[in-house]
């Protein structure tokens, strides 16, 4: 370091969400500029932005300091926790705070506030750690405020024996008069007690005039008004990031303060390895290594799927080479990039999952393209069937991590995760957070509300604001697009104060949630690498305290557990078609996929509740189209989305399809690869092909030119085609031919999409196509089953049922359950769980009553035997008004009169 004269250590970001609005790359640019060789991030209670952090000061060549503002429990009085600041000095200390941070989210939560407890901060625990005391929020400054000088002795003195050498007295100079007070009396008390003191400058945002915005911030979390005079004024304007200058002027007369910020920069220096992955231990038997091990089950699973896959042991014979040639190529590439234990994991979990009731989709991305997945149970699509290519999954010529998206039914996933925890231990197990953030539709209504504006005004202004599918539009877009929101700006003064704080607030961390699949499995302790999070609840999951990037960045590897609600419906349906057939033994994931009925019911469109093809637009393209292969659905899925709709290219599919115009494969040599669309190039899967066969790419190199397409960088693009061309030229064909080819795969890699995932979710297509077409009272019943609270969704499926020839009983408390049931092959029993007013415990009580002590005999009989804490007034209305008591009382009317005194008589 150069000889700086003071360094920042405190410093809340947009981390510390309800009162920082401090941007990290802001911050540390501010740092850099500043000629601040160091500086500190200490958000409270958290290490939300820490890799962020950490990065950003390398990136600037600032020393990056790993802090946190910690509440300490106050045990006699709650209410009144201190404060103080925990700096980590080295790699060892930062996986002290994660620990200690961890503790407190996970044992001593009190009103939703995380707090340290004392007897944490041990000596031997905490020598890593420096304490400074937290100024007039710490123990010591309270005590001093109090005038409690000797209390104030006492614990600054045990704090010194905790952190011997390594404790601080810290003063700030906010302009508040408490903390101008607790500076004089920490100067005496550092006289009496002989420690040194610090100076620190707690900076809650970047410039003076962000004052405004910070204090909207705080207003928003706390649900107050801007201008309400009785409101808590908890930060001053001071707060801003002050310059070197100005805090040696701010402290010109205690300069000792200022040298020991810089000496506590000096004594931190804190590395953490970013870009390598550690993988938890995979066990294997009889001593064998991860990559032998991945072998043998590769080798015993790919004979078990050929005996399925082809019964005749001649075929089977026959076709054997070439299955083995490519999973030896699949397990080399595996082996050589290092992640046969990656494999074996996924294998793991997958595998229990099957074997223990918890159904797996067939696949999911890029994943659906391996033959050693396939062999081991990862997936359940033949790659070699359809034309799956390896490479676009892990690709030899460009490292990176595997990443397998698994589907589970969405009721058990729960216990996929469960069943990890137990293998590898609860505390190298987590979920993943995420960050909210203030959108420009929710920040000017936030700030609406806190400066007092109508409902009606900031509602009005936020749908000025363009909105569209998968895209987020910022104030300044805003601005530009909408000419009324530009007039307004201009002309209206409360329109642009309220755009003047929304602008400083946009973008920032709003809340903290959980990654929807997202799981990380360590091979240790999950607070090696990062402290977890949990809200407060009894149902709150413990996540990383990291978002999904920064996990990966500090090594941890993460895992897609996904919840895919169409998985479930098929469970509870085939479940349904047992009871309703006893002898009834298909597998699903077994089926060919040649049922006429299955495609009569996609040629007719008749696929209301049928995976991925139930909207409206592609019942239009089925009608078109009319798929009578399996081919033909996982194109419809690829082919159904803007950029090929708009292209002209599914026109093309249906008339070649159809016989209507000729197919064109622009050469021999590529008629086995677009056959399968009639010569219209659909899948990123044919870019690759076509790049190998004509260009003489490897499928690595043909991935790297896929990548090249899809991002259109002219320099890349110039390069590819010269290398296309002169590769085509080499194996012998024309010129003009390679030019055309290049041209036509650049414009087509835009529309491309990976068909190893429209293959593996086409099997679900077409298990819910060929479902409806059998069972259609037991699909019916199982989809609509899923949607209890959706009661649009559940007309939809009500009405799609009439119309295929389905009967509904009527609700019935003496027959009906909570779901929906297949009476017979047409008739569906009506779910108590669907009605309005009543909720899943009420009607599980009323199946356990009925089924202890047999069917009601009429509403006296039923409120005796129902707990009225379960079943209340309102629930027991809601089934009268539903029919669910018409067997016993067809008239509605007088059983609704006779509740009250039916629910009196039973007490």
């Amino acid at each position: 370091m150069n000889t700086p004269r003071f360094i920042h250590l405190r410093l809340h970001s947009e981390f510390s969400v309800t009162d920082g609005i401090t941007r990290i790359g802001d911050a540390v640019k501010r740092a850099a500029l500043e000629r601040m060789p160091a500086l500190g991030l200490s958000d409270l209670m958290n290490l939300f932005g820490m890799v962020k952090f950490y990065k950003a000061c390398l990136g600037k060549g600032v020393k990056p300091i790993v802090a946190v503002d910690a509440w300490l429990e106050n045990p006699a009085d709650r209410d009144q926790p201190s404060r103080c600041l925990l700096i980590a000095m080295n790699t060892a200390g930062y996986h002290k705070l994660s620990e200690l941070l961890t503790d407190a989210y996970r044992l001593n939560q009190y009103r939703g506030r995380a707090e340290l407890q004392r007897e944490w901060l041990t000596r031997e625990a905490c020598e890593n750690l420096i304490f400074v005391s937290g100024a007039q929020h710490g123990d010591t400054g309270q005590a001093l405020l109090a005038g409690n000088l000797d209390l104030a002795q006492a614990l600054a003195r045990d704090w010194a024996q905790r952190f011997p050498g390594r404790c601080y007295l810290e003063i700030q100079r906010t302009g508040k008069p408490e903390a101008e007070t607790c500076t004089e009396r920490m100067l005496w008390l550092a006289g009496e007690t002989g420690l040194p003191v610090v100076a620190t400058h707690p900076v809650q945002f970047l410039d003076r005039d962000d004052f405004m915005a910070h204090e909207a911030r705080v207003c928003i979390a706390e649900g107050e008004m801007l201008g309400n005079p009785k409101r808590v004024r908890h930060y001053t304007e001071e707060q801003y990031f002050k310059s070197t200058d100005e805090m040696a002027a701010l402290f010109a007369d205690v300069p000792e303060a200022l040298e020991n910020s810089v000496e506590i920069a000096r004594r931190c220096n804190i590395e953490i390895l970013l870009g390598k992955n550690f993988l938890p231990d995979f066990p294997t038997p009889d001593g064998l290594s991860l990559d032998d091990y991945l072998i043998k089950r590769s080798e015993e699973g790919l004979v078990e799927r050929m005996q399925a896959l082809y019964p005749d042991a001649g075929q089977r014979e026959a076709e054997m080479p070439r299955y083995r040639e490519r999973l030896k190529f699949e397990l080399d590439t595996i082996i050589q990039m290092g992640f046969p234990g990656y494999f074996l994991i996924v294998a793991d979990f997958i595998n229990w999952a099957k074997a223990n009731g918890c159904p797996v989709g067939p696949g999911r991305g890029s994943g659906a393209g391996s033959l050693v997945a396939f062999s081991i149970g990862i997936t359940d699509i033949n790659p070699l069937d359809y034309a799956l290519l390896f490479e676009r999954f892990l690709n030899p010529e460009r490292v990176s991590m595997p990443d397998f998206d698994i589907d589970f039914c969405q009721d058990n996933r729960w216990r996929v995760i469960e069943y990890v925890r137990e293998r590898y231990g609860a505390d190298a197990v987590s979920q993943i957070a995420t960050f909210g953030t203030m959108a420009a539709k929710a920040v000017v209504r936030d700030v609406g509300r806190v400066l007092d504006l109508p409902y009606s005004f900031c509602d009005g202004l936020s749908k000025l604001i363009p909105a569209a599918p998968g895209k987020q539009y910022s104030l300044d877009d805003a601005v530009e697009m909408e000419p009324i929101l530009k007039e307004r700006l201009e002309k209206e003064e409360e329109v642009s104060q309220l755009w003047a704080l929304a602008k400083k607030l946009e973008g920032l961390t709003r809340n903290i949630g959980m990654h929807a699949g997202g799981v990380l499995i360590a091979p240790g302790k999950i607070t090696d690498f990062c402290p977890m999070y949990q809200a407060s609840g009894d149902d709150a999951s413990p996540v990383s305290m990291l978002d999904k990037g920064d996990v990966e960045d500090v090594g941890l590897v993460k895992f897609d557990f996904l919840g895919l609600r169409n998985l479930t419906i098929i469970d509870l349906a085939v479940n349904y078609i047992k009871a309703l057939d006893p002898a009834f033994d298909l597998d699903l994931n077994h089926m060919p996929f040649t049922d006429p009925a299955a495609y009569r019911v996609l040629q007719q469109a008749n696929t209301t509740a049928v995976f991925q093809l139930e909207s409206e637009g592609m019942k239009k393209l089925l009608e078109k189209l009319k798929p009578d292969r399996f081919e033909d659905i996982i194109a419809v899925l690829a082919l159904y989305r803007p950029g090929p709709l708009g292209s002209g290219m599914v026109d093309d599919f249906i008339l070649r399809k159809a016989g209507k115009q000729e197919v064109d494969y622009f050469h021999p040599d590529l008629t086995a690869c677009l056959d399968p669309t009639y010569g219209v190039i659909v899948y990123q899967e044919q870019v690759m092909q076509i790049s190998q066969i004509i260009g003489g790419y490897t499928l690595g190199g043909a991935d790297m030119l896929r990548r090249a397409m899809g991002k259109k960088k002219p320099e890349e693009m110039a390069k590819h085609r010269g290398i296309f061309c002169e590769g085509a030229e080499k194996k012998g064909y024309p010129k003009a031919l390679a030019e055309h080819l290049f041209d036509l795969m650049a414009k087509f890699a835009e529309y491309g999409f990976n068909k190893s995932h429209t293959a593996a979710y086409a099997v679900v297509s077409y298990q819910t196509a060929w479902l409806k077409a059998h069972y259609p009272s037991a699909f019916m019943a199982a989809t609509m089953s899923s949607e209890l609270d959706n009661t649009d969704q559940l007309r939809v499926f009500y009405d799609d049922s009439l119309a295929n020839q389905l009967e509904f009983l009527p609700p019935d408390v003496n027959e009906s359950v909570y779901r929906f049931v297949p009476v017979d092959a047409r008739r569906i029993r009506y779910a108590l769980g669907a009605i309005k007013g009543t909720g899943q415990a009420a009607v599980e009580h009323i199946e356990a009553v009925r089924k202890e002590g047999g069917r009601f005999a009429n509403l006296f009989d039923f409120c005796r035997r129902t707990d009225k804490r379960i079943v209340n007034r309102r629930t027991i209305e809601a089934l009268i008004r539903a029919g669910a008591f018409d067997t016993l009382e067809p008239n509605r009317a007088r059983l609704i009169a006779n509740v009250e005194l039916a629910m009196t008589m039973a007490e």
